[in-house]
């Protein structure tokens, strides 16, 4: 029994006759929507299908109004929005450690570089590259500290939700996407290699390493309620699209659970993962060390957990929904099948990672959405990619088909930039007036001599035609138009 009173039951191995290996049945064909099959016919309308104009539109907007709020008239196109992230793909393919400015050098940098835009161009672009209007920032800031960025990623996951269905596993992990950009909800985790970045929580296919939902760390989750663990809420909101289907998602020990597990069930969806043998729920068997390589099985209800002695100081607990009898191997290490499936189903999320940092667009930043951007482009080239092999059949390397994105983002600003300029034809207006210049009169002296001494004025009297000057005119008083 656990703490919290949970009740174990002790059961033999199981035999393997008569039985199932996966308790799930998948109610729906897993790979690209209708949606997607209908509107993916090349490599670029793949990438738009994930980052559909509407979105670029927003970013261009958001761009060009940050631009302009400095006082410069400014003007960013769409067809220019999609060349400058084409550059990024490139970078990042070639190699993502080259600063960026070295690719325009005229020695050793990319032809491509210079005939796509100026330097200086790019420069611009990214200085003024804004993801939200500056002026409703402080108002959704008070709420959301996402804000900076919030409807790009919001925008992102659903369409990649809408464009494809995973199959029958799912994992569920973190990324901390590596990043020093000041932040208020920087992570340091001392486990990964860059120890500094934004944490997202995670959802992947395990076939195809698709991204399929997401959601960043923020910090305390006001929303939360009280007694739901952290890893409970994430594992559910994350798998909320994909549930009532019969699939089975696979987490760590941070994320399960036996109230989990449960809630899971009861959405028609099976879970497997490792459990930290200081759980409430767990006995205090869990806790005791047993023969090398040798298994224990417990059941709880729906729930089976298996406890295998890896090491001689080490023991893995295994929580699954999955499989209701548990059977082991009879060579070398006698690993339980649970353990096998667990190996072989955690890694959907971490590939995915090690996916995006091969050929990551990420540069030196000082600003964390622009950071966050560059994660949602490498996320965006992997689902699309998924997309379009999925779609049209065809075999192609990871980087052969970022390469020709990139060609396909740019050509339309590569055709635009080739184009004469268009000749507009005004009607014709007639001349306008020039008057002929005239020629400055003849100073003479004044012949009232009333108020001054031969002061010298080309003002006429208009009663005795005589030249005056100032101090002999008599002023009038002022009156209005009733009075005159």
């Amino acid at each position: 029994m656990g703490k919290d009173g949970s009740v174990w039951l002790s059961v033999p191995l199981g035999t393997g006759r008569g039985r199932r290996p996966s308790q799930n049945i998948l109610r729906e064909i897993a790979g690209p929507t209708a949606f997607a099959r209908h509107g993916i016919h090349d490599l670029e309308s793949a990438f738009l299908c994930l980052m559909d104009p509407l979105l670029l539109q927003h970013i261009r907007d958001c761009t060009v109004a940050e631009a302009r709020r400095s006082g410069i008239q400014w003007y960013l196109s769409i067809p220019e929005l999609k060349a400058f992230i084409a550059l990024l793909y490139v970078r990042g393919s070639f190699n993502k450690n080259l600063e960026m400015e070295s690719l325009w050098s005229d020695e050793w940098g990319l032809p491509s570089f210079r005939s796509t835009m100026p330097c200086r161009r790019y420069r611009q672009i990214m200085r003024f590259l804004r993801f939200d209007r500056r002026e409703e920032r402080q108002a959704r800031l008070a709420s959301d500290k996402f804000a900076l960025i919030t409807d790009v990623w919001r925008d992102f996951v659903t369409n990649s939700i809408r464009c494809y269905r995973p199959g029958e596993n799912v994992t569920v992990d973190e990324q901390l996407y590596p990043t020093k950009a000041r932040c208020r909800f920087t992570q340091y985790m001392a486990n990964k290699p860059d120890k500094f970045g934004i944490k997202f929580w995670m959802a992947a296919d395990v076939d195809s390493k698709y991204f399929l939902n997401g959601i960043p760390y923020l910090g305390k989750d006001a929303a939360r309620p009280a007694g739901q663990r952290l890893g409970e809420r994430v594992v559910l909101n994350l798998m909320e699209p994909f549930m009532d289907k019969g699939r089975n998602v696979t987490t760590d020990n941070f994320f399960t659970s036996l109230s989990l597990a449960k809630c899971l069930l009861a959405r028609n969806t099976s879970l497997v993962g490792t459990m930290n043998a200081a759980r409430r729920e767990l006995p205090p068997s869990a806790k005791q060390r047993a023969e090398l390589h040798s298994t224990k099985v417990l059941k709880h209800e729906r729930a089976t957990l298996t406890l295998y002695q890896a090491k001689r100081k080490k023991s893995v607990s295994i929580l699954s929904t999955l499989h209701q009898t548990v059977l082991t191997g009879t060579e070398g290490k006698r690993k339980p099948e649970t353990i096998t499936f667990y190996n072989t189903t955690k890694v959907g999320v971490d590939s995915l990672d090690q996916m995006a940092r091969l050929y990551s667009t990420k540069g030196a930043t000082r600003r964390w959405p622009v950071a966050v951007f560059c994660n949602i482009l490498d996320l965006a080239a992997i689902n699309a990619w998924v997309l379009y092999r999925q779609c049209t059949g065809a075999n192609i390397a990871r980087r052969a088909f970022i390469l020709e994105l990139a060609k396909e983002l740019r050509r339309e600003h590569m055709l635009a930039k080739a184009a004469p300029p268009a000749t507009v034809q005004r009607p014709l207006l007639p001349l306008p007036y020039v008057p002929h210049p005239q020629v400055p009169e003849r100073r003479r002296q004044c012949q009232i001599n009333a108020h001054c001494k031969q002061n010298k004025t080309t003002v006429v009297c208009s009663g005795c035609k005589r030249p005056v000057c100032g101090k002999c005119v008599v002023q009038l008083e002022p009156r209005c138009l009733k009075c005159v």
